[in-house]
């Protein structure tokens, strides 16, 4: 018997070849795939409270912020809120008062850390009707009303998110020299001076209690030398003064390397913001922001009157609605800024929407 020896030569040619070309390429895509670099998995993002730069964290700055609120810087009217001020001082990673712990055990989502921060402000607000000509009472406008106030906050990050709350004490009528404030100026300026303060509101005491969080860098990303970012916010507000559920958004537009801005503050109820920024000395910096924000109103005593006693009052629009542009400039320890606010109607029977400005200037020390 002859035998006979296997090979590939003992194939048809045809064969031969294919198993060739597979081997061939088979070899080809293994070496392929060794030399494909492994996808790399990038590690979560750092909560905002560890990205926060340490050197931030603990420093020890104080804020001295002026806020005028005017329809004036707005549509050159004089009615509606014509007129707030207010002065804050902001303390960034002051040691926090005791009064902060306390809060912190009652509130199980405020947490105190290295980021706390306290502030305190004293203001005034001026409302008036249209015809501020009319010394008589007029009954389908809102009332004339002043309200004085004095008001203690903290601020805190934590996580992703910032909370703060805020306890207002003041009073409304009278008191809080409305006339006085409005005469003065209009007496300084030599325009028309208000002839219905005779009709204000009665002397009331006034409480607010202010909770409201932001996530300041929902979403946040670098183009170029600059950083976009959004933050959503909602909060609530409970007194004699204010009741309501607010929720909005801001966004902001500023330099990667001067990041480290927010808002201006603004007299409440306002889009927020804190007033913070840091930025080298002979160093300009700006930033450009916006927001809006919708508020359901169960309280606002400029338009439903005293809460104790029978005074003028008006419906008001349960769902209001505000919206803002703004642009800070900054130089070392000084920011100005301008905010041009748009906030839809108030009450029934109100003309149009309200449009004010907002000048603010801020010190650091």
């Amino acid at each position: 018997m002859t035998s006979h020896k296997f090979s590939a030569l003992t194939l048809p040619a045809s064969f031969t070849a294919v198993l060739l070309a597979a081997s061939f390429a088979t070899s080809t895509a293994f070496a392929q795939e060794a030399e494909q670099p492994t996808e790399e998995i990038k590690p979560p993002r750092p909560p905002l409270e560890e990205r926060i730069p340490e050197e931030i964290k603990k420093e020890d700055a104080t804020f001295f912020t002026i806020t005028s609120e005017n329809d004036n810087y707005g549509d050159g009217s004089d009615q509606d809120y014509t007129n707030g001020i207010r002065f804050s001082f902001y303390e960034y990673s002051a040691p926090p008062p005791d009064f902060a712990y306390a809060l912190a055990d009652i509130l199980p989502t405020f947490k105190v850390n290295d980021t706390t921060s306290v502030y305190y402000s004293f203001g005034q607000n001026l409302y008036t009707p249209k015809d501020i000509s009319n010394p008589n009472l007029q009954p389908n406008d809102r009332p004339y009303a002043a309200f004085l106030y004095g008001s203690a906050g903290l601020t805190s990050i934590s996580g992703n998110h910032q909370d703060d709350i805020e306890v207002t004490l003041g009073v409304v009528g009278p008191m809080a020299l409305g006339e006085e404030t409005q005469t003065l100026v209009h007496d300084t300026l030599d325009v028309q001076e208000p002839e219905g303060w005779d009709n204000q509101l009665d002397n009331e005491p006034g409480l607010i209690l202010s909770w409201e969080r932001s996530w300041p860098e929902a979403a946040s990303t670098e183009i170029g030398p600059l950083t976009f970012r959004v933050a959503p916010h909602t909060g609530v507000t409970l007194g004699n003064i204010y009741t309501y559920g607010a929720a909005g958004g801001t966004f902001e537009i500023l330099p990667t390397a001067y990041k480290w801005q927010a808002p201006p503050m603004r007299v409440r109820p306002a889009i927020p913001g804190n007033g913070y920024f840091s930025v080298p000395k002979n160093v300009w910096a700006w930033s450009f922001f916006g927001g809006v924000e919708g508020r359901a109103m169960a309280r606002n005593i400029f338009l439903d009157g005293n809460t104790f006693s029978d005074s003028h009052s008006v419906d008001k629009k349960i769902m209001v609605a505000d919206a803002n542009v703004g642009v800070s400039l900054a130089y070392g320890d000084t920011r100005f800024s301008y905010t041009l606010n748009w906030r839809s109607k108030e009450f029934d029977g109100q003309d149009g929407n309200t449009l004010f400005g907002a000048i603010s200037v801020g010190f650091r020390f």
